[in-house]
């Protein structure tokens, strides 16, 4: 079985001094709410392997402080295509994952990640900054992962976890 959890970015701070959208940084609530993601999800006993963020500040901040707070020992790589990407954007890094993985974490935007979700799993929810949720999918090579092909196991915001 391999595993997807995807993690929306943090609340970003639209106040902050950037040029442009794709270096609007995190607010200290999204901070905050990265720093819990990361501990809930070493807490439960479910780090992964790898995680994919966007190459946006404020996505790649979010999976920063998440691995260093929750003390993963994943391997981040960052990949710019998640950044105004599609949900068949995610699925084609999905399908291009080493297969000694057996879990990722992408770290994403709305609408994509809600999407992504709902074209797994047939499961709409709304889906707060920094929320994380857990698809399975019975198949034990990334190539092979199809919409509609996995089953929900949980959804998670920081809200719900303090």
């Amino acid at each position: 079985m391999l595993n997807i959890i995807i993690f929306r970015h943090g609340k970003s701070d639209w106040d902050a001094n950037y040029d442009m959208d794709h270096n609007r940084p995190l607010s200290k609530r999204g901070y905050k709410a990265a720093k819990i993601m990361g501990r809930y999800i070493k807490k439960i006993d479910q780090i992964p392997d790898k995680v994919v963020s966007s190459s946006a500040t404020r996505a790649r901040d979010t999976a920063e402080h998440a691995i260093r707070h929750g003390k993963w020992s994943s391997k981040l790589s960052i990949e710019s295509k998640i950044y105004g990407g599609s949900s068949e954007t995610l699925l084609d890094i999905i399908h291009h994952l080493d297969k000694k993985i057996k879990s990722v974490c992408l770290v994403g935007h709305e609408p994509t990640c809600s999407n992504f979700i709902s074209l797994c799993t047939f499961h709409r929810q709304r889906f707060t900054t920094a929320s994380m949720a857990k698809i399975n999918f019975k198949t034990d090579k990334w190539n092979k992962i199809e919409f509609g092909k996995g089953s929900l196991e949980w959804i998670k915001s920081p809200k719900e976890i303090i």
